[in-house]
């Protein structure tokens, strides 16, 4: 499978480096990140002209604003792209491809860690995951709609997480433990905690560690009265409803 990777940012440089071994060629326009990139790897096919897409598999991963001044020939085998808010309709409407598939990855790809949801055309789904699946998990979803959905628990909340590993460490700090302990608390906190939900269910683990009368329990309890559940509820609601203005 001939990949072609077009846009080498964050994104895209991430997948770089799961995909290095393929047959990848990658389009990228800023001189400094070429010359970047062939320091980086030696072997990979870099070039800013755009080739013609006939027999790629293309990778999208430029800005969704750079769309419609992109310049395109040929049809692509498949077209995968991780533009956020930009939908197959408008895809088609600008690139010709045999197949069309969107694909939001969050921030973990810089760690090949990503949570990324996928959906568009079943044939090319097998091929469209083992592409994705160098930069993290992969979860294909019925729909657009489950997408967009999906952007809140996939995309967005990193950042949620992440406020919550600083408050704890805010809380630990003021009680005076060390800022930067509390910091990696939280990081393997969270590294651990998430193997176990793997296979665990969230609430069978809460009750596991929550002892009657206990420090756990005490805790969650303040956690009920400042709504916290209730919040985390309300900012799906509004990452959804935001995506969809988007």
């Amino acid at each position: 499978m001939k990949l072609l990777l077009i846009g080498a940012g964050n994104m895209g440089g991430a997948m770089i480096k799961g995909l290095k071994e393929h047959d990848l060629t990658v389009v990228e326009q800023y001189p400094p990140k070429i010359e970047e990139l062939k320091k980086l790897y030696r072997d990979l096919k870099v070039t800013d002209k755009m080739p013609s897409f006939d027999g790629y598999t293309v990778i999208l991963a430029i800005k969704p604003q750079s769309l419609d001044s992109l310049k395109t020939k040929g049809e692509a085998n498949a077209l995968i792209s991780i533009l956020a808010g930009v939908e197959i309709k408008r895809l088609k409407n600008s690139i010709k491809a045999k197949h069309y598939v969107r694909a939001m990855p969050n921030i973990a790809a810089l760690k090949q860690k990503a949570v990324i949801s996928v959906c568009g055309d079943k044939e090319a789904k097998n091929d469209a995951l083992n592409i994705l699946s160098t930069i993290g998990k992969c979860f294909w979803l019925d729909s657009e709609n489950e997408l967009d959905i999906a952007t809140g628990i996939g995309g967005s909340a990193p950042a949620w997480i992440a406020l919550v590993a600083e408050a704890l460490s805010d809380g630990a700090v003021k009680l005076g433990l060390k800022r930067d302990i509390s910091y990696q608390y939280a990081a393997y906190l969270l590294e651990g905690v998430g193997e176990m939900l793997k296979e665990e269910h969230p609430a069978i683990l809460k009750d596991k560690v929550s002892s009657p009368g206990g420090t756990t329990i005490a805790g969650l309890a303040k956690l009920e009265e400042g709504k916290v559940r209730d919040a985390f509820i309300k900012a799906m609601e509004a990452c959804y409803k935001k995506t969809k203005e988007l």
